[in-house]
């Protein structure tokens, strides 16, 4: 095997191209190898000399399917190869330079991506960091979500996900890419034990890119696959109370759907409804439920928790135990069970009142948080601040009369 020595900033690419010519060439024969692999060698010097760093790479990656597959190149040495390859994108002339290049690097990179997955992201992600252009950088990691994909090496990319708002701002890319974006992340979270809140988040970020203007009016079919998971993991999740679904036109068209409709039923009951109205759909379609692997027992417990809120977001602040019980479907004495359990879930601040059976409720979670909330919130922010206006009014008179009731005293004084 050829070894890699770096003395000069150049000998690393001729080595490269040596090693792998002398590799693809083994099985020739000297007399047919050595040949070959002085020429490849000498027109790799040209390349370099000439700065034609395009045509480099293409010379260095036209071997590139047989180093990622031979048992004979270790990963080590694999990855400095790649590397080195990599690197030509910081020699390039320009961006559209670089950016061939480094298209020319991925479409090697993707084939065949569950052989060496792990590695072949590192060397992408490697890739990323050495070029300069956004969008550049934006075309390969969607290059190397494809791998992970593909390649089933999720976790490769996974921890890169909280990233992904800082890395849409600074690529700056527009509505339809970071529509695929989301949709490639969605799909990569899907099957992630322990993922499913950031599995909904991305699936919530995809369906967000459709607005309903006239520019989606083609597309917007696309998204009910989506919609319906984003509602069915809404509605599973033991840990999500409030959301803006009900909101979205990708969600909305799924009313109108024959397929999807009971769907959007469901996210309407469990948004705006209680657990009576749970009960009655539930009777009506209990092998759609099942079919989209929901629980009824749990579907139950998360109704009764929205019912509660639904009671909150009613009440002049104060909930009779008897109205809990009608709505939560409960006897007496459970609940005050029901009370903590809202309260330990952190959709609920209350106290109980147990000599006058009254719940006291301070604040709770709004299960839509829309304009209608947006223009509460305005409303009560306003009023705080009229009321912290006016107790700084009313601190400087009182400090007025204060200090002229001293003045006055310091007269009588003298």
């Amino acid at each position: 095997m050829a070894t890699i020595v770096n003395t000069t900033e150049e000998e690393p690419m001729l080595a490269v191209v040596r090693f792998t010519a002398e590799l693809a060439w083994a099985d020739a024969g000297p007399d047919v190898a050595e040949p070959e692999v002085a020429r490849l060698c000498a027109e790799a010097q040209q390349h370099v000399l000439a700065g034609r760093w395009l045509d480099m790479a293409s010379l260095m990656l036209a071997s590139a399917d047989l180093l990622l597959l031979s048992p004979r190149v270790l990963d080590k040495d694999l990855e400095c190869i790649l590397a080195i390859i990599c690197n030509l994108v910081t020699k390039a002339g320009s961006e559209d330079e670089a950016l061939q290049i480094a298209e020319a690097i991925c479409a090697k990179l993707v084939q065949q991506p569950g052989d060496k997955p792990a590695l072949r992201i590192k060397v992408l992600f490697s890739l990323y960091n050495l070029l300069a252009s956004p969008y550049g950088k934006a075309f390969v990691y969607r290059k190397a979500l494809e791998v992970a994909a593909a390649g089933k090496a999720a976790e490769c990319v996974i921890p890169s996900f909280k990233n992904i708002d800082t890395f849409v701002g600074d690529w700056g890319i527009g509505k339809l890419e970071q529509r695929e974006l989301f949709l490639a992340v969605a799909r990569i979270l899907k099957d992630q034990k322990g993922m499913s809140k950031e599995y909904f988040n991305f699936l919530n970020k995809y369906l967000a890119t459709f607005d309903g203007s006239a520019d989606d009016a083609d597309v917007i079919g696309e998204a009910k696959e989506e919609a319906a998971a984003a509602i069915i993991e809404f509605v599973k999740s033991a840990d999500l109370y409030q959301c803006d679904l009900l909101d979205m036109p990708a969600v909305a068209q799924l009313e109108k759907d024959e397929k999807y409709k009971p769907v959007y039923e469901l996210l309407k009951i469990f948004l705006t409804q209680r657990l009576d109205s749970y009960l009655e759909f539930q009777s009506a379609n209990s092998t759609l439920l099942q079919g989209y692997g929901l629980v009824h027992e749990e579907c139950i417990t998360k109704m009764r928790l929205m019912s509660l809120l639904d009671l909150s977001s009613h009440c002049a602040g104060e909930i009779p135990y008897s109205a809990i019980t009608k709505a939560l479907g409960i006897n007496d004495d459970e609940v005050e069970y029901w009370i903590v359990k809202a309260i330990s879930s952190k959709i609920l601040d209350c106290k109980v009142d147990q000599l006058n059976q009254f719940v006291i409720v301070s604040l709770h979670t709004e299960r839509i948080f829309g304009i209608p909330q947006w223009q509460s919130l305005r409303s009560k922010l306003l009023v705080w601040r009229g009321n912290i206006a006016n107790a700084i009014s009313t601190i400087q008179a009182n400090k007025v009369t204060e200090d002229g009731g001293q003045g006055m005293q310091g007269l009588m004084i003298r």
